[in-house]
């Protein structure tokens, strides 16, 4: 592996644990709970409507909603940074 492939991983996991953050909020999961008439409420309203008025505990809605309100755990954070890290491997790969 070269350097622009080392890079590439590097550039893929910083950017994507930095980005997911900004990504939660941006979307309607904020640290104040979800943001109304964004693409966050629309898939909490979803949810709810197709579990009879509540978002289950462990849905996607929920764990979303908990991560944009108190952050990525640490396994969170490791598997958003591998995610990401792959990503820039397969970048550099392709270039």
């Amino acid at each position: 592996m070269g350097l622009l492939t080392y890079a590439a991983i590097a550039a893929g996991a910083g950017g994507t644990v930095i980005a997911a953050p900004l990504v939660l909020g941006a979307i309607g999961f904020t640290s104040a709970g979800i943001a109304a008439g964004s693409y966050a409420a629309g898939m909490m309203s979803s949810a709810a409507i197709a579990n009879g008025g509540g978002v289950a505990a462990g849905s996607v809605v929920a764990v979303l909603q908990s991560a944009g309100m108190a952050g990525l755990s640490g396994t969170a954070t490791a598997a958003v940074g591998t995610t990401g890290g792959l990503v820039g491997f397969l970048t550099a790969i392709i270039i």
